[in-house]
């Protein structure tokens, strides 16, 4: 049996979930979402591992599903800083929709990444977070290793109509012009990273200088990876401490 795992990450946290389980399943090959859709994937097992954003899917995560082949045994890990919420119900009714059926999902607790609310926690509790996520991710190991189905993670009922619901809804078309609030400072030597990072292509150099284009995923790169910290979302970040995982290097970004 072969298994296929497609990420989409912003800093790194869903890429060394992705890896650690493809280790734990031994033969499983793992591709970036950027690379598109696996039309012609031979694994009989894809699996989906992405970050929860305004608790629910990203917009790349819907449009990457619109192009799954069908007849696949699917599953999915979602990483989020606490709270999974309805994300993975979102995913299985978006599937649904195109005859695919979510057979096991999993929520995943990372460190968070969304530097506007705050900036990255102190090593001992990441370490603990990473430490607690990779026992889960052996759990989860031998539910794909046995193509198993069941329910789907969520949170409690108050999350997932308030927020994957009302919040996520009202989000949801507002995100692409979010990156209003980015600004590259005077720190900013025009290296360019953020061009290279941003898995939508937002991001253009002007002047030597970033600018963004209003196609934002929210994902984070072009901040969490700006070597200079020189870029900031709007004027609290200079004070925050940006968070990358440890085991995942700006190479494995641009892959």
């Amino acid at each position: 049996m072969k298994t296929s795992i497609y990420y989409y990450t912003g800093t790194g946290n869903s890429l060394w979930a992705a890896r650690q389980l493809a280790g734990e399943l031994k033969s499983a090959a793992v591709n970036s979402m950027r690379r598109g859709a696996p039309e012609s994937d031979n694994a009989d097992a894809i699996g989906l591992v992405f970050p929860v954003h305004i608790w629910g899917l990203p917009r790349r995560v819907i449009d990457f599903v619109s192009r799954l082949p069908a007849e696949k045994y699917y599953f999915a890990v979602t990483v989020n800083s606490g709270q999974v919420a309805g994300t993975l119900t979102q995913l299985r009714k978006v599937m649904k929709a195109r005859g695919l059926t979510l057979a096991a999902g999993f929520g995943l607790v990372m460190p968070s990444n969304y530097i506007p609310w705050g900036g990255a926690a102190p090593e001992p509790e990441q370490q603990s977070r990473f430490a607690a996520a990779g026992v889960k991710i052996k759990d989860i190991a031998v539910t794909i290793a046995g193509r198993k189905t069941g329910p789907v993670e969520k949170g409690p009922l108050w999350q997932n109509l308030l927020l994957s619901g009302l919040a996520y809804r009202l989000s949801y078309p507002k995100i692409p012009k979010l990156d209003k609030n980015f600004l590259a400072d005077d720190k900013c030597n025009g290296c360019a990273i953020c061009t290279m990072i941003c898995p939508s292509g937002n991001i253009l150099m002007h002047d030597s200088k970033p600018v963004w284009q209003n196609r934002c995923e929210q994902c984070l790169a072009c901040i969490q990876w700006c070597p200079l910290e020189a870029i900031q979302y709007g004027k609290k970040t200079p004070g925050y401490a940006r968070y990358r995982h440890p085991a995942v290097t700006l190479s494995d970004m641009k892959a």
